[in-house]
């Protein structure tokens, strides 16, 4: 990336934006299984500190090559601090220890869900975002999704309950940070990457302090599961965010957060080939119903009149759009 925050047409042309968009479903599609085979060997806050010890190298490498400055101001980093425990240290946790009990098929698809939480929360604590009939439809066909996913009519036989519900609460715990953000950090002037790269620091620095009060020093570190916890941080999270803030400035937010729907497909097929985890009926089914209520509450009627193509938006706009919702990869899995 040019030292802008956006690549160069001329490498753009190397690695098309769809090629770009498919590696990013693919690393947080297999994120979940990543997890799973790291809280093999490893206690789940010792996966998500080295997760996010991992991802925070690679950003901060990333800040050193455009010589990007931490930002600046003590309610600032008060914010990010908040904000790094609602989108990182709170759900990465939460994911790691729900794939205790629960496959990471399934984890991938509670993921999916957050759409439908944002949702939720936004029609209530963002004025802006105003019901429609549309989105509302979209909410319910979502939750009717979450239903069959959990096998409602069996009486949720079979189903480990807690590992569900953690995973569930990650899910929930992304939008309640967007929404945070959005409220605290939406005129913000520091770069996004900058914001990102202090936001993953604090939270790693939470689970720095919280790990060693809950676990002890591993005895042994064997080979796939450490590397699995490092292709988790440098990847899924790191990396990731890298791709999707390439994306979001090449393609626009609309269109790179459209990754969401097809992590879930990925982490499924990942669990089911790779680590031989069983798949019933309900899930996949359930999983469709729900990406197809989340991308109802994520779609917004064009307007009357207005025109189906327009023009791509000034690289100041996009970059005021970033600031005023900021996303980074590194919230999503």
């Amino acid at each position: 990336m040019s030292s802008s925050g956006t690549s160069s047409p001329a490498a753009r042309r190397v690695l098309d934006w769809r090629l770009r968009f498919g590696l990013l479903s693919l690393v947080w599609g297999f994120s979940f299984l990543f997890m799973k085979v790291g809280t093999e060997s490893f206690a789940p806050f010792q996966v998500t500190l080295g997760r996010l010890a991992f991802g925070t190298a690679v950003v901060a490498a990333a800040m050193a090559v455009k010589r990007e400055r931490l930002p600046r101001g003590a309610w600032t980093w008060v914010h990010l601090t908040v904000a790094g425990f609602l989108l990182n240290a709170l759900p990465f946790s939460l994911f790691a220890f729900s794939e205790l009990t629960i496959p990471s098929s399934l984890a991938g698809i509670c993921n999916a869900t957050s759409p439908l939480w944002g949702m939720a929360l936004s029609l209530v604590a963002l004025s802006e975002d105003r019901p429609t009939r549309r989105r509302v439809a979209g909410l319910g066909i979502g939750f009717l999704g979450v239903l069959t996913v959990l096998g409602v009519w069996q009486g949720f036989d079979g189903l480990d309950v807690t590992g569900t519900t953690l995973a569930l609460l990650a899910s929930l715990s992304y939008p309640v940070g967007w929404i945070y953000v959005r409220r605290t950090l939406a005129g913000a002037s520091h770069s996004h990457l900058s914001l990102t790269g202090a936001q993953l620091g604090l939270a790693t620095l939470q689970l720095a302090v919280v790990t060693p009060l809950f676990t002890s020093v591993p005895t042994s570190f064997p080979v796939l599961p450490l590397l699995s916890v490092a292709a988790l941080g440098i990847l899924g999270t790191g990396l990731a965010f890298l791709i999707q803030y390439d994306l979001v400035a090449e393609v626009g937010p609309t269109t790179a957060q459209m990754v969401t729907y097809f992590t879930p497909v990925i982490a499924t097929a990942a669990g089911v080939a790779l680590l031989g985890e069983s798949l019933s009926w309900s899930t996949p089914v359930g999983a469709v119903i729900v990406l197809a209520g989340a991308a109802l509450t994520q779609s917004r009627p064009r307007a009357a009149g207005a025109p189906t193509v327009v023009p791509a938006p000034a690289p100041e706009r996009e970059g005021a759009r970033l600031q005023e919702r900021p996303r980074t990869s590194v919230s999503q899995t």
